[in-house]
């Protein structure tokens, strides 16, 4: 059986990576590591060792020229001691069939490296964006998301409903032309949405905490592999961190997105 070897890439203003890396190693990785970019670019840590990639939430760089493009540009134009860039060596982790998960400020980052959605398989190019939320404010709740099942996304498979904790102030999804959004539901790559209380989803505040069209809570790329969402998987990881528990309400934890990712890995690469 194939082994799941989890990196979660910290940098300046990270602030998920622990939790991050907890649910990694309880979901059954068989490898986990938490590795500042910089030992990447050094190539202290090697990132080709591993096969599940995670780009944890913050505020990369201070979110300096709009939320993680300060952190892309690092991605794509700085060189690794052996003279590569950061986004060829996660490009060909991706071709050998490896996982790759942004959350939050990590969703930002694969947005703005062109890693999400890379309609027509474009990836490196960008195609949308995560701009300020309509309430112009920093939303920091719980709110109620249901998934796609016609979506290939590795992550969300077997999952109906999820319960999830946000904190962002750039969430927003937007595009460079407004057919973008007809071809993300044609071809089926917003695997995530919010809903309301009842399921319905709904571009409706405060369900929708940032007012995203379509009520776009993640993305995915059409292999399914590339997961980015907005809200943290991580900090519901056990029944406790429900706001709710004390009453005996129940919902499906994170945790069980980062199983998908491992039970995948270990069954199929």
């Amino acid at each position: 059986m194939a082994q799941a070897r989890a990196l979660v890439v910290s940098g300046y203003g990270t602030n998920c990576e622990n939790e991050t890396a907890y649910v990694s190693e309880i979901a059954g990785s068989d490898k986990v590591c938490i590795a500042h970019f910089s030992q990447l670019i050094q190539e202290k840590i090697l990132i080709e060792d591993f096969n599940f990639l995670i780009f944890p939430g913050g505020f990369l760089d201070g979110d300096h020229l709009g939320a993680a493009q300060a952190a892309a540009s690092r991605f794509r134009y700085m060189k690794t001691k052996s003279g590569s860039s950061l986004i060829d060596k996660i490009g060909h982790i991706h071709k050998q069939g490896g996982l790759i998960l942004g959350i939050c400020n990590g969703f930002q980052l694969l947005v703005k490296l062109g890693l999400l959605p890379a309609l027509s398989n474009n990836y490196g190019q960008q195609q949308v964006s995560l701009s300020h939320n309509n309430s112009a404010r920093f939303e920091d709740r719980w709110v109620y998301l249901k998934t796609n099942p016609q979506s290939s996304c590795v992550f969300t498979r077997n999952i109906k409903n999820m319960y999830l904790p946000v904190r962002h102030g750039e969430g927003k999804v937007t595009v460079q032309n407004n057919h973008i959004y007809s071809d993300l539901e044609e071809q089926n790559l917003i695997p995530l949405f919010y809903t309301d209380t009842k399921g319905k989803i709904t571009t409706k505040y405060p369900f929708n905490p940032n007012g995203s069209p379509l009520g776009i809570a993640g993305l995915t790329d059409p292999s399914g592999h590339i997961f980015g969402l907005m809200p943290h998987p991580e900090a519901y990881n056990h029944p406790t961190n429900h706001p709710s528990w004390t009453r005996g309400q129940k919902s499906t934890m994170g945790i069980a997105l980062f199983l998908n990712a491992v039970q995948y890995l270990k069954r199929e690469y």
